[in-house]
């Protein structure tokens, strides 16, 4: 925890005072037991009604206050503590934002989602209880203890035998239950990724009837994720009786020893009372403790977890002094090979070729053979690693990262919109953008033609995921939304892949006509989409297998001939 406390700074004073405030609880929760016995071991036995009045308000006095100082320890104590969660939350999920592609490759969604809830809740919930919890228990027992010594010293040795005799168990629970909290939240992980993977291809599994057989995917790791919190359950379940059993016990033997002292007048009946009361408390404080413990073990697992995101080092990492302008569109890749983290496998090798400033490069291969790879390392998804990419004439590594993706304009292979209206979206591109330029935009990517129908226009509300649109309009609500930008650079990832051909033709038209100045580059299965580029690449395998207009690729690449034909007998099929 002591990595985490600088999160602590905005709530450093409710911090303070909810300990403070505890241990003021716990001074009134330790007078009142003597006060009581001072009523029946005075007031009652001398019939001293006085005496018997003035210390019971002294007593309700006491528990009021016992009671204010209570409430606002934890009132204090529930600030600071979700406060804390809050701020490490929110710098957790900073972090992840800055992740590169290869960071976020190391981590599952499912798992980063537990973190920034599951795992940031336990560590609110240990702290608050570090705040009360781990003060109240210790000051409880030393208070209590320090009262029945002072009452009765030998009798109090009963305590020599009960405290350690519980200190071995709880110690003994907490070595068996710590494992099992690390792997219930390796479960939780597991089984929030299957629900991820379920909601988000909800149309899928109902489309195949697969139901059944993903029910029974869940059910396999939420009985793993019970069976595992119920072996940690079981531990608690088994403290509490044992607990209970030396609780009794020691009062049991306090009450034959302490009922002869009575009997022989070395002892008062009041101080027999407030002794067991004591008593209780010490044990009640050690099994506050015990729960305290396994809570903490918990956290220190969710700590771990924190920290592994917090220390994550990024892999895209920027120069001291970076560039902050682009000064045209012109690319070069220059002997560029990528291998993707933790693998050895070279997914690009050797790849070289140059574009010019508003040209526009097709790029066309066969599945798996790396056009998606060699396009994200141009604004940096990833970084190379051999050789170098060149934009606007400087290395991309020199760029300012966030110049360098606010001038190149990327369209992924899935698009994703994002839940609230399409003018909040297409503000994704130009938050200041005006509903004229927003209309220009949807109009160059022929979205135009749709939105204009809804009664609503760009107050249209746009489900979670764009779920409320078809593939098509997606796709094309998505390069609106990168043309917002105002780009030099803007690449197409198979982006007009659920476009019909018509459609498809007219934003090519747009494109070609209306964004001269900017360079495009467009990834496409279909020959038709990219045959009036200035330029086309040919991969294959992870390897340039030519590089050329429509025509000479017709004459000198058999892989790109073999497509068109292909596809021009689909056509004529059709």
């Amino acid at each position: 925890m002591k990595k985490l406390l600088k999160f602590m700074k905005k709530y450093k004073v409710y911090a303070i005072l909810s300990p403070i405030l505890m241990i003021l609880e716990v001074m009134a929760d330790i007078i009142i037991p003597y006060l009581m016995s001072r009523i029946v071991d005075i007031g009652i036995a001398n019939r001293d009604i006085d005496y018997i009045v003035k210390l019971g308000l002294i007593m309700i006095a006491t528990a009021i206050l016992g009671m204010a100082f209570g409430i606002i320890s934890s009132h204090f104590g529930a600030k600071a503590g979700y406060g804390f969660a809050a701020e490490i939350r929110e710098e957790t999920f900073k972090k992840v934002q800055d992740f590169s592609f290869a960071n976020i490759d190391q981590f599952t969604v499912s798992s980063l989602i537990t973190r920034l809830t599951n795992d940031c809740n336990t560590i609110g919930q240990v702290t608050m209880m570090s705040l009360r919890m781990a003060i109240r228990a210790p000051f409880m027992m030393l208070f209590a203890l320090i009262m029945a010594f002072t009452i009765n010293a030998p009798l109090a040795r009963v305590f020599m035998v009960a405290v350690p005799l519980t200190a071995i168990i709880i110690s003994f629970i907490l070595y068996k239950v710590r494992p099992l909290f690390k792997k219930m939240q390796t479960r939780v992980d597991r089984v929030n990724a299957i629900i991820q993977e379920n909601l988000t291809g909800i149309r899928v599994v109902k489309s195949f009837n697969r139901q059944e057989r993903e029910e029974e995917r869940f059910k396999e790791r939420n009985d793993a994720l019970r069976d595992t919190a119920l072996r940690a359950i079981s531990f608690v379940i088994f403290l509490i009786p044992v607990l209970n059993i030396i609780i009794y016990s020691t009062i049991i033997a306090v009450l034959w020893f302490g009922g002869q002292k009575v009997v022989l007048g070395t002892m008062g009946g009041g101080e027999l009372i407030s002794f067991i009361t004591y008593i209780t408390q010490i044990m009640m404080a050690l099994m506050m403790l015990s729960m305290y413990f396994m809570q903490l073990l918990r956290g220190s697992a969710s700590v771990s977890r924190i920290l592994e995101v917090l220390n994550t080092k990024s892999e895209i990492k920027q120069v001291a002094n970076p560039v902050k302008k682009l000064k045209d569109g012109s690319i070069s890749f220059n002997n560029v090979s990528f291998i993707y983290p933790g693998s050895k496998d070279k997914v690009l090798d050797g790849i070289s070729f140059s574009i010019n400033s508003g040209e526009i490069l097709g790029i066309i291969g066969s599945t798996g053979s790396s056009k998606s790879t060699l396009v994200q390392l141009i604004p940096r998804l990833y970084d190379v690693t051999e050789g170098s990419v060149i934009v606007g004439g400087t290395d991309v590594r020199k760029y300012d990262i966030k110049a360098l993706r606010n001038q190149v304009a990327f369209v992924l292979q899935k698009n994703t919109l994002f839940s609230g209206t399409l003018r909040e979206n297409m503000q994704w591109g130009n938050e200041n953008a005006s509903d004229e330029q927003i209309i220009e935009a949807l109009k160059q990517a022929q979205a135009w033609e749709f939105v204009s129908k809804y009664d609503d226009g760009l107050d249209h509300r746009v489900e979670q995921g764009g779920d409320n649109f078809s593939g098509g309009q997606k796709q094309r609500l998505s390069i609106a939304r990168a043309l917002m930008k105002s780009p030099k650079i803007i690449i197409l990832d198979d982006s007009t892949s659920a476009v019909d051909m018509t459609t498809d033709a007219k934003i090519q038209y747009a494109f070609k006509e209306e964004l001269k100045n900017v360079t495009k580059i467009i990834i496409s299965q279909r020959v038709s989409t990219i045959q009036h580029a200035g330029r086309i690449l040919v991969m294959h395998e992870g390897r340039i297998e030519s590089f050329g207009d429509h025509e000479t690729l017709m004459k000198k690449s058999p892989i790109y001939r073999e497509i068109y034909e292909s596809q021009q007998k689909g056509v004529a099929l059709e």
